[in-house]
């Protein structure tokens, strides 16, 4: 039996286990902790306009302040915003027109997601042509000011 790949769209789609509440552990403060869906994070990034950026951690505060937790998990949505960029270039790739713009999203700090289709670079281009200053920052890419750019969601 062959076994199919899932494109990066099926990804999104909702899963048995998740969202879901979790006790959250104690390294991140105890409390309640969210575990969102994939297709959540993707909504949230689907929210920024042109011209504003967000963090993975103001996505995180969003979504728990939405599901009145005290955390949303920063690893799942992480990955969550990995799987969201990597599905929006698949269905570009495939000739849609109005794909989320994940490019907007930075790691904390302002800082540019090597780890997102392109390696950094298709990040900082598309940044760069929405008229963001992309500049290194030790080790780091990050978008000059970035604070200034935070989405209001």
């Amino acid at each position: 039996m062959v076994k199919v790949k899932k494109s990066w769209a099926d990804k999104l789609q909702p899963s048995n286990d998740l969202p879901k509440i979790v006790p959250a552990p104690e390294i991140w403060g105890g409390g309640k902790m969210y575990i969102p869906a994939p297709i959540e994070v993707n909504e949230v990034m689907g929210m920024v306009p042109k011209g504003k950026i967000i963090t993975i951690s103001e996505i995180r505060e969003h979504i728990a302040e939405e599901h009145h937790t005290d955390i949303a998990c920063p690893l799942t949505t992480g990955i969550f915003a990995w799987i969201s960029a990597n599905a929006a270039v698949e269905e570009k790739a495939k000739g849609k027109k109005n794909t989320i713009p994940w490019w907007r999203t930075l790691k904390t700090g302002g800082e540019l997601n090597l780890k997102f289709p392109g390696g950094g670079i298709t990040q900082k281009e598309l940044l760069e042509d929405e008229g963001f200053e992309v500049i290194p920052k030790g080790k780091k890419i990050v978008v000059k000011d970035f604070k200034k750019y935070l989405a209001k969601l």
